[in-house]
Parts: C-alpha cells; sequence; structure tokens
C-alpha cells in the first residue's frame, strides 16, 4: 500500500485540485495497472483504463492524465513508438481518440498534462478509454520513472464528460510508490566546528546513483578517525533496510581536525570531515531552512521532509516554506504543530515560516521565519484558497509586508525561484537580514550585489529551495534544475532558536552550495575601530565596542585607510581559488598552488544565465578538440544530470549538451602534455582558440552575452592535495560609504562558499532617519 501524499486533515482548499472527486457512478472511474513499487528511473508500461460514467462522454469530450509540476520523469510523447515515454490510447468501440501532452496542461501544481479527446465519436456508460503509458509494442523501452522517492506517484484523472472544456475531478487517483535504486555511493557527514568535549553527530548512509538514501546497502564497516573520539564505534552493521544511520553524543576532547573513514574490507568508501575542534565562542551550524513538500508543489509530506532533514541529511537547522498562496489556515496550524514537535534545543532546530510569495512586480519571493509558533501568516494572495474569509489578513506587495511584520519576533530573506525579489522595490534592514543567492534555481551572486550601491547590509545564506522532498541533500535530478541545494552554516553560541536568530541578526553566517567546509573571514584595523551591535543607520539606539579585529558579517568603522582581511578554508576537497572581494571589484585571487606547480590538467567551464526571470536557462551545446596532444581521461564538474552528454570522445575531443542557471558546470581534461598543443573549442554561444604552453593560471575567457554567461578555461597542478588555505590581503578602504569585504571560495569538485559581507566604512554617506523598534523577547 502506497503512502498518502496529503494529510488527511489538510485535503480540501489547501490544495484546490485534490478534492474528493464527482460520483464515480456520473462521471466514471479509472484503474491502473500494474500497481506496487517502481525502482526511480526505471522504464516501465502502465495501463490506465477508464470507465465511462452514466453521463457519457460527448464528441470532443474526453479525460485528462495530470502529474505534478516538479516531477521528471520522461516527457510523454506520441510521435517515436521506439524511442522511451510513447504513450497510445484506445476506446473500446473503437471511436478515434487524440492524444496531446503539455508541459502547462493544467492547474498548478498538477502543470503537466495528457489530454485524450474523442473525435468522431461519443462513449456510453460502460465504454473504456485505455491509455498506455510506456508503450512497448513498437519498440519503445517503455516510460521513464522520476529520479527521486516518492510513496505517492500519482496519476491524477479529470473528466470533462460534457465538452465544454471543464475538466472535473474523478473520485479516485490510483497512485504507485518510487523507491530507491542500488547503492552507488557512500555518504559520512560530519559538522565543521565545534569546541572541545562539545557533543555532535556523525550522518552515514547508501544513496543510489541519483542521491536518493538506498535501501539496499548492506554492509560490515569499519570507522576509523584519525584522532580519538568519545562514543564512536569502530564497527557498524549497515543491515538492509536501512536508509541512514546517526551516531550520536560524539564527542573530541583536544584541540584539532577531525577526520572519519568508512572502510569495506580495508578499502575506503567514503570519508566525513574536517570537523575543527577549537576552543571559542561559537560553533557551526548547518542548515537548509527552504524547500516546499506535496501539500504545496513539492512531494511527500510535510512530515517526512522535517524527517529527512534531521535523519537523512544530517541538517542541525530546517525550515519549511510553502507558497503562501497554497497555505490554507489548516495546513498552517498543522506546519506549526510539526516544528513544535521537532524542535529539540542541541539536537535540531525548526522555525515556523512560509514563502511570501508575490510577483517581481510587487516585490518578488521573500522567506518569513519566526522565532515561536502560531504566528499570523500574512499571504501575498489567496489565489488557490477557496476560503477568503481572511482575506484582509494579505499582504499584497512586499512593502505591506514589511509593514505587517513590524510588531513581530521574525527575519526574512529574499531569493530567486520562479520569481526573483526585487530588493530595490522593497527592503526593511531591521526584518530582511539575508540574501539567498544560490538554490536548486540556480546562483545568484546578484541578488546580493544589487544591495551594495543602495545601502543595504545583508549577510549570504545558500539553501535547497527544494521540492523533491529532499532538504539538505537536494539533487536537481533529471530536470530543468541544473544546481545542488545549497545549505548555510551558523556560527552561533548555541544550537537553539535564540542562537540562531542571533546569528542572523549579525550575520554572522555563510552559504555553500551545497559541500560543508569550514570558513572564516575576519578583518584587522592597526588603528582600531568602532564594532557596532546593530546597523547604526537604522538603530538609532546602536551600541558600539572599541576593537581591532570583526568577523564576517559585522558593521565595522574604523579611521584607518587600509585593513587586513584574512581567511581560513577548511575543505573535504582540493581548494581551486578564494577570490577576496570589495564589493563587486575582484582584490585578490588566492590560491594554494603557483605557477610552477601546473600541470597538464585544462578545466573548461561554463557558466551564467539567459536572464534574471523564470526563463533563466542556458543551454550550452558543443565540443572542444585538443591537437598535438592526447586525453588521457576526463572528470565531470557539476554534472548531476546523468542522462545529459558530457563525454569523451576519441583521444582528442570532449563534446556536451550541458545546462546552467547562474550556476556552472565543465570538465577536467587529463592530457599526456601541453608543449605545442592547442585548443579549440566550439559551442552554440561563441568559439576559443588557446595555445595550451601559454595557458597560465589565470582564465582564458569567452564571454557569451546573457547574465553573466561565459566560458572559462584555465591550467591546474596535475594533483592537487591542498584541502587548508589561510591568508591575509590588505585591503585600500574607500574613504566614503561602505567597503563590503567578503569572498568566494571554490573547490575543485565544483562547489564554492560565500562569507556574509564584512561592511567596513571610514564615513557614512547617511544619517539614521529611522528610530529604533526594539520587539519583545528579540535576541540582540
Amino acid at each position: 500500500m502506497t503512502e498518502s501524499v496529503v494529510d488527511p486533515k489538510l485535503v480540501g482548499d489547501a490544495w484546490p485540485s485534490v478534492s474528493p472527486g464527482e460520483d464515480p457512478v456520473l462521471y466514471g472511474h479509472v484503474e491502473l495497472d500494474p500497481q506496487g513499487a517502481f525502482e526511480v528511473r526505471s522504464p516501465q508500461t502502465f495501463r490506465l483504463i477508464y470507465t465511462v460514467g452514466r453521463y457519457g462522454i460527448d464528441d470532443t469530450g474526453g479525460i485528462r492524465v495530470v502529474f505534478r509540476y516538479f516531477g521528471d520523469w520522461g516527457v510523454l510523447q506520441t510521435t517515436d513508438p521506439t524511442a522511451y515515454n510513447f504513450v497510445t490510447a484506445t476506446t473500446s468501440t473503437g471511436a478515434r481518440i487524440e492524444l496531446q501532452y503539455s508541459g502547462a496542461g493544467h492547474q498548478r501544481p498538477w502543470f503537466k498534462g495528457l489530454t485524450a479527446k474523442l473525435h468522431g465519436g461519443y462513449l456510453r456508460e460502460g465504454d473504456t478509454v485505455t491509455i498506455v503509458f510506456g508503450d512497448t509494442s513498437g519498440g519503445s523501452p517503455g516510460m521513464q520513472m522520476q529520479t527521486f522517492v516518492e510513496s505517492g506517484f500519482e496519476f491524477k484523472v479529470l473528466a470533462d464528460v460534457c465538452a465544454v472544456g471543464h475538466y472535473v475531478p474523478l473520485a479516485n487517483t490510483p497512485a504507485v510508490s518510487i523507491v530507491p535504486g542500488p547503492p552507488k555511493f557512500w555518504r559520512a557527514v560530519l559538522p565543521t566546528l565545534r569546541r572541545p568535549g562539545e557533543p555532535f553527530q556523525l550522518g552515514l548512509k547508501a544513496e543510489d546513483l541519483w542521491g536518493n538514501p538506498s535501501d539496499l546497502a548492506s554492509a560490515r564497516l569499519r570507522l576509523v578517525p584519525n584522532v580519538e573520539v568519545e562514543n564512536l564505534p569502530e564497527r557498524v552493521e549497515y543491515l538492509l533496510g536501512t536508509k541512514s544511520m546517526t551516531f550520536e553524543n560524539l564527542k573530541v576532547h583536544e584541540p584539532g581536525r577531525l577526520w572519519v573513514e568508512a572502510l569495506l574490507d580495508n578499502e575506503r568508501v567514503c570519508e566525513a570531515g574536517p570537523l575543527l575542534i577549537r576552543q571559542g565562542e561559537v560553533s557551526g551550524y548547518w542548515g537548509d531552512l527552504h524547500g516546499q513538500s506535496g501539500e504545496s508543489i513539492g512531494v511527500t509530506t510535510s512530515r517526512q521532509y522535517f524527517d529527512f532533514a534531521r535523519n537523512k541529511s544530517f541538517l542541525d537547522v530546517t525550515g519549511h516554506q510553502a507558497n503562501d498562496f497554497q497555505v490554507n489556515n489548516a495546513f498552517w496550524a498543522y506546519l506549526n504543530q510539526l516544528t513544535e514537535h521537532y524542535q529539540e534545543d542541541g539536537r535540531f532546530v525548526t522555525f515556523p515560516g512560509y514563502e511570501w510569495s508575490g510577483n517581481t512586480a510587487v516585490g518578488g519571493d521573500r522567506n518569513v521565519y519566526f522565532r515561536t509558533e502560531d504566528r499570523q501568516i500574512h499571504r501575498s494572495s489567496h489565489a488557490l484558497l477557496p476560503d477568503r474569509s481572511d482575506i484582509d489578513t494579505d499582504a499584497p506587495d512586499a512593502k505591506a509586508l514589511f509593514a505587517a511584520l513590524q510588531d513581530e519576533d521574525c527575519v526574512v530573506y529574499a531569493h530567486v525561484g520562479g520569481r526573483y525579489a526585487d530588493i530595490a522595490y522593497a527592503h526593511d534592514p531591521r526584518l530582511e537580514t539575508a540574501m539567498e543567492i544560490h538554490s536548486a534555481w540556480g546562483t545568484f551572486e546578484w541578488l546580493l550585489t544589487d544591495g551594495f550601491p543602495l545601502g543595504h547590509r545583508c549577510g549570504v545564506v545558500c539553501n535547497s529551495d527544494g521540492h523533491k522532498g529532499r532538504p539538505g541533500a537536494s539533487y536537481p535530478g533529471a530536470a530543468t534544475f541544473g544546481a545542488y541545494g545549497g545549505l548555510t552554516c551558523f556560527y552561533a553560541s548555541e544550537l537553539t532558536r535564540d542562537g540562531i536568530f542571533s546569528c542572523l541578526r549579525q550575520r554572522h553566517h555563510y552559504g555553500t552550495t551545497g559541500c560543508r567546509l569550514h570558513l572564516e573571514v575576519s578583518v584587522h584595523a592597526s588603528g582600531g575601530g568602532l564594532l557596532f551591535d546593530r546597523d547604526p543607520k537604522v538603530f538609532a539606539d546602536a551600541s558600539s565596542t572599541r576593537v581591532n579585529e570583526v568577523m564576517m558579517g559585522d558593521i565595522y568603522q574604523t579611521d584607518d585607510k587600509s585593513v587586513t582581511l584574512s581567511v581560513q578554508v577548511e575543505a573535504p576537497a582540493a581548494i581551486e581559488r578564494v577570490e577576496v572581494r570589495n564589493g563587486v571589484e575582484v582584490l585578490q585571487t588566492l590560491r594554494p598552488y603557483t605557477v610552477a606547480d601546473l600541470g597538464s590538467r585544462i578545466r573548461v567551464v561554463w557558466s551564467g544565465a539567459e536572464y534574471r526571470g523564470r526563463g533563466r536557462q542556458s543551454d550550452w551545446i558543443g565540443h572542444a578538440r585538443f591537437d598535438g596532444c592526447h586525453i588521457d581521461h576526463i572528470a565531470k564538474i557539476n554534472a548531476w544530470n546523468h542522462e545529459r552528454l558530457l563525454e569523451q570522445r576519441g583521444s582528442d575531443t570532449v563534446e556536451w549538451n550541458a545546462i546552467t542557471t547562474g550556476n556552472f558546470g565543465g570538465f577536467d581534461a587529463y592530457l599526456d602534455d601541453v608543449d605545442d598543443s592547442r585548443l579549440d573549442l566550439n559551442c552554440n554561444h561563441g568559439s576559443l582558440a588557446l595555445q595550451l604552453d601559454r595557458l597560465g593560471i589565470d582564465d582564458a575567457v569567452m564571454e557569451a552575452g546573457g547574465l553573466e554567461r561565459r566560458i572559462r578555461v584555465f591550467r591546474l597542478p596535475d594533483h592537487n592535495p591542498h584541502r587548508s588555505l589561510q591568508g591575509s590581503v590588505d585591503v585600500a578602504l574607500q574613504p566614503w560609504g561602505d567597503n563590503p569585504l567578503w569572498v568566494c571560495v571554490t573547490t575543485e569538485d565544483g562547489f564554492q562558499a560565500w562569507s556574509s559581507p564584512i561592511f567596513v566604512y571610514r564615513q557614512e554617506r547617511w544619517k539614521c532617519t529611522s528610530p529604533s523598534r526594539p520587539v519583545e523577547g528579540r535576541a540582540r
């Protein structure tokens, strides 16, 4: 039996397209064969049989089978009977039926629809329509299942019996279960910063090819730390049927760096770390605070969502962010019950909240997080909510949202989803503390940097904005999403709601594109300066302390003409570069290697987007030919979709068909030599020709229009062992206004991290015009 996608208490106006359905005697009913459990991305064949009800179906009437928008099962087609996802339809009477598939064939969240319409005939009660999904009779391998697990993958059927263009849902909705594939990769996960003796946990799981925790793994593993770890078992029996294991209350009592290897038959299958053990005021807690479940536009239940975050991606902090125009009052109350249930100080922090989903024209997407449960939700609209009795609580634009939240104990993020936030239209620095610059939708540094000339002082966060029920480990799968979901590390004194809120309001956090690395950034002023507890241009009563050194996110005034920025990175993979920036300017690029270390490894990466809006995806179709040398092998970078082309052809060519949405992908070509060798690169956005022995440590760039769209080519050492980097850069300060000092880290495996800027200024351009508005109970 498959598990219901929606909590039964919530069915109704929370999900207007999910209704009890019309009377099956009148409108008919549907059956699906086979039923049961099917492996992700496996080819299958399903027969859906609709039996006509008492009303019959008139000529040009028909049925429509709809699916969730974010499913990445194979695109249905009716033209090639030998290809994947071929669909046919017949009637028991022989009446002709026409099939039409559209990715926008119905309403949210059931956007994808296959319409079967009668032509030249009608059907009586008891007649049938049979649709075969993945019809193999002509040589098709079948219908490709989606890449992610779902306990109730639904074939939702609606009927237009009177041929009026109005499709009503049938009473029964057949469903199958999508289950993980066999284990492909072992994963072990540690936090990145703890104090001596402070408890932490180690997470362990086996993932299938598409990133789902697999229950088909069975192994006897040995856990080998490089330092003594209290309560860590030496051997682990990973039993068939297990999807993850967590080892809690682990402790390291001496300062140092912890790595833990998992060995199978004395061979390393995965490694966790580094975890830095160090005395200090804060630890680093990892979170993904932005995602949805099946009650809105995603999959799985909200309860499964929280369970995955805690027990399968091993997060410390999470939040659920359903689109507000799909959240009825019953679902809002239920979400608050869930956050209260899962909240556990010192182990797992949850925040009640929602996504304010206004169009870009009225401010664009925002995330709202409350410190406590049972607060009033202020929606952008009631677009998909039939019950409008509380419509007077709506905030129809972002300015109205900020006004409605003035007396709330909450924080707000701006983000880029289908709608992108317009921070010039509306921004309240008392509430909006951070910009989400990476998610499964792509990478959006511009959302942060747009605020620099506006005087905004916001931190960096990254989240998944995932819709596949996997917060904290959000793989993009085979759909148009090309990015792995992001994570945020919060520097807090304690793992509590108060601790995380204090961190957010001081911007003491950094974001990554999904890896867990340790990042520290500080600024030192030899002459000292004033560290403010709050933004002095917003809060008239902001207090200051005279110090010589500040950390990421701080607001700092100094009379010095220059300061020294220091950075420390401890990463799970080799470090490729660290860019030190003042605003949008890259001041210096730090690398753990020199020109003398460069070898015959050539990195080619493509990046950028078409534009800022919903259709931002850029396609990259091209090839690179290496003349005068041979390719030994290639290594793919951020090639998350295993079905997209990125392959070596022969000994001299690499071909690709990839996508980016502001993020980057590419490959390393390991050559036998670069002397007297040449690269000729051609793609749909341009061409680039390079003499490889003249290629140095800096990028050769082909600009490609669009939004920061480009191809970069550069050389790397044949082997880079450096997973640790410390460096410092002297920074000359602009005399007026903010100097937002921050860094961007790139590791060789394709992940990135950004620190929240340190806002350093010598003299301001403003005067404080906003009175202080303290909120009772708010952490300072």
